[in-house]
């Protein structure tokens, strides 16, 4: 299917280019090439105002469409006329234009639903298939970016990355097309395009191995793997998994490529014993009521029919606890309980579980007695695992071969026989297996045995197993329900403890217990409710100083074991969910770990079945499913265990990741994290950046502390603009009260700047000398405004200079030199037309109003003052002049509109997070309560205002200056 050369032709699969009767046509603009390819890719009419406001983002309604219809006239020239479907409303493109991106999706479509297997061909389509992978000449208009249309950019990405998922599809059904035909060179020659397109997809590396090999290229096969190895190591810092290094291993030694993917041995998993404090006494069982309950209940039960209890739960929950401490109550009342523990090292040792349970009914007091009662054919069997037992008769005759007919039988049921009869006794006995998941397949056969007899024997079967151990189709589930079935199972689940059932376990712990309410709650957070780790680390507790606790060893080694069981892929994708950080979507997972999606999905489905990852009920607001570590403490131990080069690396990861998100959506993204990435990832230039980006977003929002440790990390990083970050985190230090960091992080900022720039921190030295009742603060307004001589397009900043300098002559009590100032402030500021420079002035000339007794001209001036505000929305302007208002009001003995106004300003005020001054408005208030005779809330708000004065300066400093404030 060939395009007809006097056609019309945009060919958009690699750079974009636009034909007419077979010849390339040039477009004056990229805005004109962009128009054309979306027309040609949606394949609709689109209005012109939604085409102006995609491609002409940053201009108004009117020059967008201006802009928009230039761009038309240009195309529509170059095309002659042809092509285009214009209207006044709307722009479209007509069918006669051939789009090589839709004539590549309807060939590469392959097969659709008669497709034999996926990602495969039958004969028939792989002529379109064939066909369409030589349309795909690169990435969908590769090279191509519009710089001022984010939008466009987001949909051109959008657009790249479905059709390069077509790409591989179309090249992964050709190759194993030409595979199953056996033309291996054709085969191989798809399997390099494939790899090509994502050098980090392995297995399109173990592809192009497996065909090398079967090709007789073995050394090119063994090359190829080594070039995945250098790959995998330098991009994503993992080595390959464990599928490619076996089929490296098969193609090395000359055996025909291997399936992959043998299940290794899980690690052994340490067993978590019964705590006791330190004197040695056990802990009590607490928060399980519900659960002894159930145990009781099930066992009181039991007359001539037997039950199966089961006690599952995630590690650490203390199911071996709970079903310890009814063994030992129904012991002490008479019942025989027979007990065995299950081991993942030994569930390859045949009928290890039945002989534990042998050795411990013939240890029940009597049981030899008991046993003896056994028919001779029963106990003969049971001999075979344990000769020990053939000594309570020693007239037994030989087992017969285990090659005659029925010997599983006779093994199954004489091993029934001896573990029932030595369980029998005045109360129903018990049979008790720990950490059922272990089990091997012999002593399985034997318990299922039992379990079936159940209905007809009074047996208390008991056990427990971790539920990440046991997905939803293992045999235990499958024998469960059996029992079921039955009625004869109970399940018994126990939760995490909740925080007042934690702290009854801490205060049982004894006097060397954490006391304090938030050291209780410090170790329930810590522990998140697992009795087992909140016993860990109550010993931790008691050896430490307070501040920091060490992850205790049995935390360790139980979390250790955890993550030591999972397969390669599994890992890779757990390290990367542990940099992400507590909580993330898939979508983060495959960015940040360079897998492909399907290995993704491969690994969370592996990591939730083990216990290790829970998926939330909810969803991202991308609407993608949202994971989290089963315990914080989980997520911190894979992330420590994680190498520091590999960290490094997905912080990089992360961080970029976040970058492209934040553009995508568009918007103000939290850039924090994007900090908190680069830094990690050792990339202190951009992590620099973006905290100091993060910064300003922070302090916009009135989050002061965190707007100032994101300022001194940037500037610790080495951020380019020195100047400026020791500006901001004095600005943040003023407001905090910080006045001797401040003029540090002030002086710094001024030593490398000049200008308009230096002029601006001069005056703030000196509203900071002002604050601190520092008769020097106008020696700095006055070297600012030199510094502003001759610089044009300064009058703003010059008025606003010269209310400061009015203002701190006021405050040395310098009245005829303030009103001067004041009135050249307020001709300055109308001169500039500035809004913000005029609320100042007016908000000077206002106080000065008030300390001249002339009510009328205050109140004038100080209501336009904060007019103007409001209007600017400018918080600090507003607080001072709410701040005046009132103390204009209070003079003019209107108390209730003073305390009105003063209580807006206090709550604005303390938004800010300006500390002095939120005293000195605190200040004011009582003084009006207590004008007013309102004693208790004056006295309220004179306390808050004390305590506000004096954590104001340094420590120990009694500046009389910052007591003082009353009015700015």
């Amino acid at each position: 299917m060939e395009i007809a050369e006097e056609e019309l032709s945009i060919e958009l699969l690699g750079a974009p280019v636009i034909r007419r009767a077979g010849s390339a046509i040039e477009v004056d603009t990229r805005k004109a090439t962009a128009l054309l390819a979306y027309l040609a890719v949606t394949g609709r009419e689109h209005r012109r105002d939604s085409l102006a406001a995609l491609l002409w983002p940053d201009y108004d309604h009117e020059h967008a469409r201006a802009a928009l219809r230039r761009t038309l006239s240009t195309l529509k020239a170059a095309l002659a006329g042809e092509g285009l479907a214009i209207s006044r409303a709307t722009v479209g493109i007509t069918d006669s234009v051939r789009v090589d991106l839709e004539l590549f999706r309807l060939l590469g479509g392959g097969c659709g639903d008669h497709r034999p297997e996926p990602n495969d061909a039958c004969e028939a389509c792989m002529g379109a298939l064939t066909e369409a992978s030589g349309l795909y000449k690169g990435d969908f208009m590769s090279g191509f970016a519009l710089r001022d249309s984010a939008e466009f950019d987001d949909w051109h990405l959008l657009q790249a990355d479905e059709l390069r998922r077509n790409h591989h599809a179309v090249l992964e059904a050709l190759m194993r097309a030409h595979r199953r035909r056996g033309e291996l060179r054709r085969a191989i020659e798809y399997a390099r395009r494939r790899l090509a397109a994502d050098s980090l997809h392995e297995p399109a590396h173990r592809e192009l191995m497996e065909l090398y090999a079967l090709d007789g290229q073995r050394t090119a096969s063994l090359a190829q793997y080594r070039e995945c190895v250098a790959v995998l190591d330098r991009e994503l810092g993992v080595t390959p998994l464990p599928e490619t290094a076996a089929l490296y291993q098969d193609i090395k030694e000359g055996r025909l490529p291997a399936a992959p993917g043998r299940e290794a041995p899980p690690a052994a998993q340490p067993h978590m014993e019964a705590r006791a404090d330190k004197t040695g006494r056990r802990l009590p069982l607490v928060g399980r009521s519900q659960e002894w309950a159930a145990l009781h209940s099930t066992y009181n039960s039991i007359g001539p029919r037997g039950h199966l209890v089961v006690i599952d739960g995630e590690a650490g929950i203390g199911k071996s606890r709970l079903a310890e401490d009814f063994l030992d109550e129904v012991g002490r009342h008479g019942a025989y309980v027979i007990r065995a523990q299950g081991h993942a090292g030994e569930r390859g040792l045949a009928h290890g579980i039945t002989v534990e349970l042998l050795r411990s009914a013939m240890a029940q007091p009597g049981a030899p007695e008991r046993i003896a009662a056994v028919a001779p054919a029963g106990l003969v069997e049971a001999g075979r695992l344990v000769p020990d037992l053939l000594e309570v008769m020693p007239q037994v005759r030989a087992a017969p071969s285990l090659e005659s007919p029925g010997a599983r039988a006779r093994l199954l049921e004489g091993l029934t026989n001896v573990l029932l009869t030595a369980a029998t006794g005045k109360r129903p006995g018990v049979i008790f297996v720990d950490d059922l998941q272990w089990v091997d397949g012999a002593s399985f056969d034997v318990l299922s045995f039992i379990i079936r007899r159940l209905p007809d024997r009074p047996l208390y079967l008991l056990a427990t197993w971790r539920v990440e151990d046991v997905p939803g189709d293992h045999r235990l589930r499958r024998l469960a329900e059996g029992a079921r079935r039955s009625k004869t199972f109970t399940g018994i689940r126990p939760g995490r403890l909740t925080e007042g059932e934690a702290a009854e376990l801490v205060a049982a712990a004894g006097p060397d217990a954490p006391g304090s309410e938030g050291l209780r709650r410090r170790l329930y957070e810590e522990t998140e409710g697992l009795p087992f780790f909140l016993t860990e680390y109550l010993e931790v507790v008691g050896r430490s100083d307070g501040q920091q606790w060490d992850m205790p060893e049995g935390v360790r080694d139980l979390l250790g074991a955890r993550v030591e069981s999972l397969d390669q892929i599994g890992r890779q994708v757990l390290d990367a969910a542990a940099v992400a950080g507590r909580s993330f979507h898939l979508d983060t997972l495959r960015s940040v770990s360079g897998r492909d999606e399907e290995e993704i999905v491969e690994g969370l489905e592996g990591l939730v079945r083990s216990g290790v990852i829970t998926e939330l009920s909810g969803a991202s607001a991308a609407g993608t499913p949202m994971y989290d570590f089963s315990h914080d403490k989980l997520r911190g131990f894979v992330y420590e265990a994680t190498s520091l080069a590999r960290r490094r690396l997905l912080h990089r990861r992360m961080a970029e990741a976040l970058v492209r998100d934040a553009r995508r959506k568009g918007g103000s993204p939290s850039y924090s994290p994007i900090a908190h990435h680069y830094r990690l990832g050792g990339r202190d230039e951009d992590a620099a950046h973006y905290s100091f980006v993060a910064g300003e977003q922070a302090r916009s929002l009135y989050a002061n502390e965190e707007a100032l440790a994101h300022f001194q990390t940037a500037l610790a990083l080495g951020h380019p603009r020195g100047s400026a970050t020791h500006e901001a985190i004095g600005d943040l230090q003023t407001l905090r009260g910080q006045y001797g960091e401040a003029l540090t992080s002030y002086e710094t900022a001024a030593a490398q700047s000049e200008g308009p720039d230096l002029a601006l921190i001069e005056q703030k030295l000196g509203q900071l000398h002002d604050r601190l009742g520092d008769a020097g603060a106008d020696s700095h307004f006055e070297a600012a405004l030199a510094l502003l001589d001759n610089q044009s397009g300064t009058a703003a900043l010059k008025a606003s200079l010269t209310t400061d300098r009015s203002l701190a002559a006021h405050h040395a009590a310098k009245r005829t030199k303030a009103h001067r100032l004041a009135q050249q402030a307020l001709g300055l500021a109308e001169e500039a037309g500035d809004a913000t420079a005029l609320a100042r002035a007016h908000n000077i000339l206002g106080i000065l109003a008030t300390a001249d007794r002339d009510a009328d001209a205050a109140l004038e001036h100080l209501k336009g003052s904060l007019a103007l505000a409001r209007k600017l929305s400018d918080h600090s302007t507003m607080v001072a002049a709410l701040n005046n208002l009132a103390l204009a009001d209070r003079a003019s003995g209107r108390i209730d509109e003073a305390i009105e106004l003063m209580a807006e300003a206090i709550d604005l005020c303390a938004s800010q997070g300006d500390r002095h001054r939120e005293a000195a408005l605190h200040s004011n208030m009582s003084d009006l309560l207590h004008q007013e005779h309102r004693p208790e809330e004056a006295m309220a708000h004179f306390k808050k205002s004390a305590a506000l004065f004096a954590a104001i300066g340094e420590p120990g400093d009694m500046t009389p200056g910052i007591w003082k404030l009353v009015e700015w």
